[in-house]
């Protein structure tokens, strides 16, 4: 399986994400991964009815994430990985899964939380999290929509 994009995005499957994101990178499976979702009906639903003609969708917990992304049960498949949090994309990584980079693209304003970006505000641990991970040589960036700058976020942690 090849994972072509990786994306941080609380919205997860959104219109951006169905239309502009899946048709510009040509991805033919959509992976979402997050412990909540995975257990919330009306947000399986949500998503199944967010996601676009002809794409497949999994909906994953984080260990289920790592497990099939591992053993190769999406070779075949161009899929764009989508995580609600940052702290579910690092543990995907920290859990093994070979991801060299990812997007973060909108993180909402939360108590505890500053905004580094229009679209992006992130927790204390988020930004511990983020120099963690580009401590280990993964590339981040900080980008919305795919017109937008691929700025590195470390960019906007200063």
């Amino acid at each position: 399986m090849t994972i072509i994009h990786a994306r941080v995005d609380e919205r997860l499957i959104h219109g951006q994400v169905a239309t502009v994101w899946t048709n510009l990178l040509g991805a033919n499976r959509i992976i979402v991964v997050n412990d909540k979702v995975v257990h919330d009906k009306m947000q399986i639903n949500a998503l199944k009815l967010a996601r676009p003609t002809g794409v497949k969708l999994s909906i994953l917990s984080i260990n289920k994430g790592i497990e099939n992304l591992q053993n190769g049960k999406y070779d075949g498949d161009n899929a764009f990985l989508i995580t609600r949090n940052i702290q579910d994309m690092k543990t995907l990584i920290d859990g093994g899964v070979d991801l060299k980079q990812f997007n973060v693209g909108n993180i909402s304003s939360k108590p505890g939380s500053k905004a580094i970006k229009k679209s992006v505000a992130l927790t204390e641990e988020d930004i511990e999290d983020l120099r963690e991970l580009l401590g280990n040589g993964v590339k981040i960036t900080a980008q919305m929509v795919p017109g937008e700058s691929d700025a590195s976020i470390e960019t906007f942690l200063k």
